[in-house]
């Protein structure tokens, strides 16, 4: 297509007529507005807000072409089967290309047959790259998950440091930095190392209100996972986020076995494997994904109902990053993470072995802290994670597993100096570090083996800890670990005091703990596909399913992922309207016009034998 003219309303004519949607969202026309004039922008929006179209409709407007930079060569050629679905001219470079390929999409670039260019990183360092586009004309650059530029962030991308030159070699052409996580610190610092620092800030809220936080504590969490999926998410999609590789693939071995169709994603598998999985991932229906963070930045699938954790993620960048793939569409789905004592020993440790200089160790563990304060809050989980982002919210979201089910908190004062005691005795009365499973057993006056062993039955704090559980001394270990009142040191994970141990010991420091329930499950949500039913008119539901079903079929003949055709929230709207002509089709959200004129008759036909089923044979 060809830019749309700069009138009146260049932007809304091509919202309206290429996406086939009736308004803007949030902060969506003020952002858009400022590129078209030629400003340089930097947007924070959540996952699933919008943040695509504030580049793709300047880019269609302004003259020239769109230069999206994007990490994402894996999702290339799906991002630009969407544009040209909606009758976008898109192309992109990358490696996965062979030479007739990418000399097609240059000429195309150089004769502006193009209207958005998708490039990896890494290829705008190359001086042939630099030539071409110096050979076109630019509408603007697009820096997609700008977050990548941040050396602390969690997903640091060397070649994203490069990305100055853009405004060195294109002085007046705007650039638009776009991510979905970021704090003020991280925001800066993107400013700073992309020479964005006069650039216009728009920060959309954070709140994902769709999504349901929830953390439990570890007991066999596979089996906690399956009971999830079983109980809540049959049939649904979802991701899987796991610490290591030989997890991933236990884990999707576990899930396959028990009858979810499950598959892995980590670095280990070749290329193919994991090209393999994604597409599969992407274009069938239910399937869990069970992966590494190597897997899920640009997914845009919108229908993922939930994310689950087996392994505490590293900070609440990352963890909000991988939970904001659930829920696209807006529809209820679940963020769940399962959280044990190992997992703070283990990030300790790493933390502590790492490679990285002080100051790198000195930023994980405050980024660890804060993720182990989300853990450990009794008060509301989406209160925690955006005051994390610097915005306020409510003292209740009332959708979350603190506020759907209070948890108490309790003086834990004297358990704490009980099991700081034992860890201090072990040291100075026997010279000895052990990690917790010793401590805990010694307070619970089990002669075991290594009790035995150790004559550690002689230690005065032999047996005083009987008034808890096993489990709830773990979980006291694990919420002294999270507060820094206990550390653990080396490559077994002993415990050690620290510099705040002594003020717990001396009764200075009271400790207030999160009580270990013996098994909480929170309040059922409800299903995405109930609610999204209950939305529908009566008689609307089976209209729904053809739909979707005529959709599979498209998608899998022409090799593309459903939504690319249309959202279940455009397929759900066709089906309360039922209209039965391409004017009323093209009313509908989500219509464009070249997918009304591509799909359109098709959607009608379905409609009329839907009728017609509906109605029965005729009578005679």
């Amino acid at each position: 297509m060809t830019s749309a003219p700069v009138g009146t309303d260049a932007a809304m004519d091509v919202l309206r007529k290429v996406f086939g949607y009736p308004a803007f969202r949030g902060r969506q026309r003020e952002i858009i507005d400022h590129v078209v004039a030629g400003g340089d922008a930097l947007v924070l929006m959540p996952t699933g807000g919008g943040k695509s179209l504030c580049y793709q409709i300047p880019a269609l407007v302004r003259d020239g072409v769109g230069v999206v930079v994007s990490p994402l060569i894996a999702l290339m050629q799906d991002q630009v089967d969407a544009l040209r679905t909606l009758g976008v001219r898109a192309g992109f470079l990358n490696s996965t290309q062979d030479l007739s390929q990418r000399r097609l999409v240059e000429r195309q670039f150089v004769a502006g047959e193009l209207d958005l260019l998708y490039v990896a990183p890494e290829g705008l360092g190359v001086p042939a790259t630099q030539r071409l586009l110096e050979s076109g004309r630019i509408a603007l650059f697009a820096i997609d998950e700008a977050h990548c530029v941040s050396q602390w962030g969690h997903d640091f991308r060397p070649d994203y440091l490069g990305l100055s030159m853009l405004h060195e070699r294109w002085p007046d052409v705007p650039r638009i930095a776009l991510t979905a996580t970021a704090t003020t610190a991280t925001r800066a610092e993107i400013a700073s190392r992309l020479q964005l620092t006069e650039a216009r800030h728009f920060t959309a809220s954070f709140d994902r209100p769709n999504i349901q936080y929830r953390i439990v504590a570890k007991n066999e969490p596979r089996r906690q996972l399956l009971e999830l999926l079983r109980t809540e998410h049959s049939g649904d999609a979802g991701i899987v986020y796991c610490l290591s590789r030989a997890s991933v693939e236990k884990t999707a071995e576990f899930l396959t076995a028990n009858g979810i169709t499950a598959l892995p994603y980590h670095a280990g598998l070749d290329a193919g494997t994991r090209a393999a999985h994604q597409a599969r991932f992407l274009r069938e229906d239910g399937l869990v994904m069970v992966a590494t963070i190597a897997f899920g930045m640009g997914i845009d699938k919108p229908d993922v109902r939930f994310v689950a954790h087996l392994d505490l993620p590293k900070s609440v960048e990352g963890y909000y990053q991988e939970t904001g793939r659930a829920g696209r569409d807006g529809q209820p789905s679940t963020a769940w993470l399962a959280y044990g004592l190992q997992d703070v020993v283990q990030q300790r440790r790493l933390i502590e072995t790492s490679d990285g200089d002080l100051a790198f160790r000195r930023n994980a563990a405050a980024h660890l802290d804060a993720m182990l304060a989300l853990c450990e809050t009794v008060s509301c989980r989406r209160g925690q994670v955006l005051g994390y982002f610097g915005e306020s919210a409510p003292e209740s979201c009332g959708n979350c597993d603190t506020c759907l089910a209070p948890p108490e908190s309790w003086d834990g004062t004297v358990a704490a100096q009980k099991l700081l005691s034992t860890v201090l005795r072990l040291q100075r009365e026997r010279g000895q570090k052990f990690g917790a499973g010793q401590s805990i057993d010694i307070l619970l006056g089990r002669t075991t083996a290594k009790v035995t062993q150790f004559r550690h039955e002689e230690l005065s704090v032999f047996g005083i800890g009987t008034e808890l559980r096993e489990q709830e001394w773990r979980g006291v270990v694990r919420q002294l670990l999270a507060r820094g009142l206990l550390a653990v040191e080396g490559d077994y994970g002993t415990l050690a005091l620290t510099d705040g141990s002594a003020d717990v010991l001396r009764g200075t420091h009271p400790v207030r703990l999160r009580r270990e329930a013996e098994r909480v499950r929170a309040p059922r949500q409800a299903r995405a596909r109930e609610t999204a039913a209950a939305q529908l008119p009566e008689g609307a539901e089976p209209v729904f399913e053809r739909l979707r079903a005529w959709r599979a079929g498209v998608a899998k003949e022409q090799g593309m992922p459903a939504y690319v055709i249309f959202h279940d929230a455009t397929l759900r709207a066709i089906a309360a309207l039922h209209p039965t002509s391409l004017e009323q089709l093209g009313t509908v959200s989500g219509v464009g016009e070249n997918k009304l004129a591509r799909f359109g008759q098709q959607v009608l036909d379905v409609l009329a034998d839907t009728r017609a089923a509906a109605d029965g044979p005729a009578q005679t």
